[in-house]
């Protein structure tokens, strides 16, 4: 049996932060990566709603591992002021919650460009510049449409941004057409923690291991390193959010899995992944 901390994007299983919790206790599920709150995005919440659920949190025992920000999710071309200003707030709720990380992404309409390059790693200075001596771990996921979709670009960021962590995502990579075992080869000395999400050829998201993300070859390197939190992400139906998280790409990015609502949508992830694990 492998020695892992299970943490989730419980907003998932439900918009309410009452409901996250509940989701979570149920499934023995200790940590949480927090994105959206009662349906506001994390790095929207106010300061006294960022109090109001800390308290919450901590009176259900659960701890607030990340958040799963959206920083460095706008066009590169936008000024970045607006950036700025969000990851201030972002690091102002990661001291009220007690975040350990903050993930973050290289910016859109980069399309992988060379002419790009040195205005993505000069933003990425800036929000570790900004970080510095809060204590919070900033980590950058490959996502698909940003500067970092695939390993060698990611590569490219951690050499250039050493402060950097990684956060490593199987579905992301498929979407994008990369090998995930090629790139955790790569990859593997700056990951920091993990993401649990699966995709088919297609591209869709499909439950844990039923895809093309090679998922127990990649959690055995994980562990392997040393690696313990895993946050699981089923994006295995719509949720409040989603459409903000994948744009135009939406009714393309979900697998046709029939579930009731998204609390069972949840649930059959977290056994999915825990079964998984018990067979490594």
């Amino acid at each position: 049996m492998v020695n892992y901390k299970l943490c989730a994007f419980a907003d998932e299983a439900d918009k309410a932060l009452s409901g996250q919790i509940r989701a979570m206790q149920e499934n023995g599920i200790a940590y949480l990566e927090m994105r959206g709150v009662n349906g506001v995005n994390v790095a929207k919440l106010t300061t006294a709603e960022a109090k109001a659920a800390a308290a919450e949190l901590k009176a259900a025992g659960i701890q607030v591992w990340s958040l799963g920000s959206p920083a460095g999710k706008t066009p590169i071309t936008d000024p970045f002021d607006f950036e700025k200003e969000q990851f201030k707030r972002l690091l102002e709720t990661a001291d009220i919650t007690g975040a350990h990380a903050i993930r973050l992404f290289s910016f859109y309409g980069t399309d992988g460009k060379a002419e790009y390059r040195d205005e993505v790693m000069e933003r990425l200075s800036r929000f570790v510049e900004m970080a510095k001596g809060s204590g919070v771990v900033l980590c950058h996921e490959n996502e698909k449409g940003i500067y970092g979709d695939i390993a060698s670009r990611c590569l490219e960021i951690h050499q250039a941004v050493p402060e950097l962590k990684g956060v490593f995502d199987p579905a992301n990579f498929v979407q994008c057409g990369q090998d995930t075992v090629e790139a955790w080869e790569l990859l593997e000395p700056y990951i920091y923690y993990g993401h649990i999400k699966d995709a088919n050829k297609e591209g869709k998201v499909v439950p844990p291991g039923q895809g093309e993300g090679q998922l127990p070859a990649y959690l055995k390197r994980f562990f392997a390193k040393g690696c313990q939190v895993l946050t699981l992400e089923p994006h295995l139906t719509k949720f409040v959010g989603l459409a903000a998280l994948e744009g135009d790409d939406v009714t393309q990015s979900v697998a046709s899995w029939n579930f009731s609502n998204n609390r069972e949508a949840f649930d059959f992830a977290t056994n999915t992944l825990k079964k998984m694990l018990e067979e490594l």
